[in-house]
């Protein structure tokens, strides 16, 4: 019995020194200063920089009176990048301010101030068209024809033209889309309506670039300014003075089309192309999100003003003005037609 009372007793004793070992062990762990451990991100935070009422980080009164905080607090919604060890170093950057700006310039300056550019040309084009018509020849036809492009050159023209409709149409869709069409058709179908545009675009592309680049190889010494110009400016093409003033192989109008419609803008639309399709050749080029952003803008801008030029590159090659479509489409035009509208070339073809 005194045997069982001991063992007992030795228990009791045992159990009560380690719950006050355990409890004393506790009580100084809560007094004590313990060392911060690395935090996950790679940024070891101070402890007296932690901030006392992290709730109110939220609408920013802490953050700006207490420059101290924490940088990933701060910084989180900045554009540099940190290390990170995986290949994407886009990961770095936690929130790029820089996209809200993008954002609101693609979808505020160029989608709304594009549309209505381009809406203004449409209508202006359409009001002209209705109320003066077509531009006539002054003389009838004489029906003696004179050479005007070769095969190639129509050609190379064609595939321009076929490559920049597909460009404009599937652009427009990528821009302007989602605020008639996707309405029309709902989301489902419009996304896959949408990704078929999307490989029209990337792949009509290239072709688009190639061909401006031949155009302009073709015709690039028939559209130095020269002789006839500076009439063709004073009388603003024949609208003031009632009579076409005298131009060569293409008149001032023509020209400023080819060198800044074509030529520039084609290029910078085929430019910043190459970088969103992500094939620029012989440079290297870092196809990250700020590069993308930039380019994409410029592609967008450049679309529109060349697509509100080539309306009226259309409507007179097409409609606009008597004649004016048979040089590209059979490669000859009436005799009538090249003296009234190009004069100087024609006096330099029938010496």
């Amino acid at each position: 019995m005194k045997r069982s009372f001991s063992k007992v007793l030795r228990t009791l004793v045992l159990a009560a020194g380690l719950s006050l070992t355990l409890a004393s062990g506790i009580s100084y762990a809560e007094r004590g200063a313990m060392a911060p451990l690395p935090s996950p991100s790679g940024v070891d935070i101070p402890p007296k920089s932690v901030p006392a009422n992290p709730n109110s980080l939220a609408n920013g009164n802490q953050a700006q009176s207490q420059p101290a905080n924490p940088s990933i607090f701060t910084s989180a919604n900045s554009d540099p990048y940190n290390f990170v060890s995986i290949p994407d170093k886009e990961a770095s950057v936690l929130i790029q301010r820089s996209g809200e700006q993008w954002r609101v310039i693609r979808n505020g300056v160029i989608t709304v101030y594009g549309g209505w550019l381009l809406a203004i040309a449409f209508f202006g084009i359409a009001a002209v068209f209705i109320i003066k018509g077509p531009i006539k020849l002054h003389a009838p036809l004489s029906g003696q024809k004179i050479k005007r492009f070769n095969g190639f050159e129509r050609f190379t023209h064609w595939v321009m033209a076929a490559s920049f409709i597909g460009l404009a149409l599937t652009g427009g869709l990528i821009l302007w889309g989602k605020y008639f069409a996707m309405p029309l058709m709902g989301g489902v179908a419009y996304g896959t309506f949408l990704n078929i545009c999307k490989n029209i675009h990337n792949y009509s592309g290239p072709l688009f670039t190639l061909s401006v680049v031949i155009f302009f190889l073709l015709f690039a010494t028939r559209n130095i300014p020269g002789q006839g110009d500076l009439t063709w400016i004073k009388s603003f093409g024949g609208m003031f003075g009632g009579k076409h003033p005298p131009a060569g192989f293409f008149n001032f109008g023509e020209k400023i089309w080819f060198w800044f419609g074509m030529t520039f803008l084609g290029l910078v639309i085929s430019g910043s192309g190459l970088v969103l399709d992500m094939i620029v050749p012989f440079m290297q080029v870092e196809y990250i999100r700020g590069t993308m952003q930039i380019a994409n803008i410029i592609h967008g801008g450049a679309s529109v003003l060349m697509m509100t030029m080539a309306m009226g590159h259309i409507y007179i090659g097409s409609i606009g003005m008597q004649g004016s479509s048979d040089g590209m489409m059979s490669g000859y035009v009436d005799a009538t037609w090249a003296k009234e509208h190009h004069e100087l070339w024609y006096n330099k073809v029938n010496k």
